[in-house]
């Protein structure tokens, strides 16, 4: 086995330059969600940066389909087959010049480092993935099991790709998303979406609710009796507050990052007692907690793999994020941020170091060989 590892790192650090030359060509596309239009169901420009992932890793020699909705490259023609999964996503949030040292879909490269909107959330990962795969491929050994390469298209705004993804598609054996931190991430928390809706005879009372048990409250939801928290996964959290109003009335719209410690059911009672009459309550979307057992082959194998490109210890860890892991079967987030890397994906000068472009493909290489044997 070891002897495989070294010839995959050397396959690895062959690919290095053409992997970034890809990362910036896929930065370079503004792929923000814009209306839907035919064979583009999130706007053009998400059409564009699916079209470019797929180009790129067709001339990597991989099988790719184009489902508009999602897209992926594989190793195998034969779609029914048990394969291992890797989950990216290719849509970004939107980024206005303001704060920026530059223009954010023009990439640069300053002191060893790529600065563009979506090169670390997460055009940069999912790529790493693609390559890691393909230096598997360049060193000459077997893989065991097919491997998949799947592009999202609408992770930022609703998960909708990978809803589509469901009704059509096999789910994967075992697999990973990109898309969040290390070491390999075995638990996330919920995350429930509510919104809160009253007429234009009831504004006073809406906006004194929304005062005080929001804007001069902290976002623990201690005011809303939903406060809760432990040191494993730590305290829950509001956050995303939208206040609208319209000829009806208003609406003040809010997400919920909520630990096992809670249920959704729990909050909605809560907040639904201390709501006035006037004003009603509505659930837009909700994700219960996942868990994975820790000692699962999926974790153990993506635990090695981190630990043995690192160095570090690789025990599984939990999020306060959201990823693809709370609606596809068997995958985990793994990656790609190393400690301390916090704050960067959806603020301006949005960066990743190349240095750790490359581990992150060494870490994907080794992971997918485990996943795969």
């Amino acid at each position: 086995m070891s002897n495989d590892f070294e010839k995959i790192k050397l396959s690895v650090n062959s690919l290095k330059d053409e992997l970034i030359s890809s990362i910036i060509a896929l930065c370079s596309v503004p792929s923000i969600q814009e209306p839907a239009q035919e064979n583009a169901p999130f706007g053009l420009p998400v059409a564009k940066a699916l079209q470019v992932a797929l180009d790129i890793a067709s001339k990597l020699g991989f099988k790719t389909y184009n489902k508009q909705y999602y897209g992926y490259a594989t190793t195998t023609e034969d779609i029914n087959q048990e394969y291992v999964g890797v989950f990216g996503h290719l849509d970004v949030v939107p980024a206005n010049e303001i704060g920026w040292n530059s223009n954010p879909f023009e990439p640069i490269i300053n002191n060893n480092t790529i600065y563009a909107r979506g090169v670390l959330d997460n055009k940069s990962p999912t790529l790493a993935t693609l390559y890691a795969l393909k230096a598997l491929l360049n060193s000459g050994i077997k893989l065991n099991k097919p491997v998949r390469i799947v592009f999202g298209c609408n992770e930022e705004t609703g998960f909708a790709c990978m809803e589509h993804y469901l009704k059509n598609e096999k789910i994967p054996i075992s697999g990973f998303t990109p898309d969040c931190k290390y070491p390999v991430v075995y638990a996330e928390r919920g995350r429930l979406k509510l919104q809160l809706t009253t007429s234009n005879s009831s504004l006073s009372s809406f906006f004194g609710f929304i005062t005080d048990c929001f804007l001069q409250a902290d976002k623990s939801g201690d005011r809303l009796g939903i406060s809760c928290g432990d040191a494993e996964f730590g305290v829950l959290e509001m956050r995303d507050y939208r206040l609208e109003s319209n000829h009806d009335g208003a609406t003040f719209a809010w997400q919920i990052s909520y630990p096992p410690l809670i249920t959704a059911e729990k909050i909605i009672d809560s907040i639904s007692k201390l709501l006035p009459p006037e004003i009603k309550l509505c659930i837009l979307k909700n994700y219960n907690p996942v868990f994975f057992d820790k000692n699962s082959n999926t974790i153990q194998q993506l635990k090695n793999a981190y630990e043995e490109i690192t160095g570090f210890d690789g025990t599984p860890v939990s999020t306060t994020g959201g990823t693809y892991a709370k609606i596809i079967p068997n995958i985990v987030p793994f990656g790609p941020s190393f400690a301390g890397q916090k704050g960067i994906a959806h603020n301006p000068n949005e960066y990743m170091a190349i240095d750790d472009i490359i581990t992150n493909m060494h870490i994907y290489a080794i992971a997918l060989y485990n996943l795969t044997r």
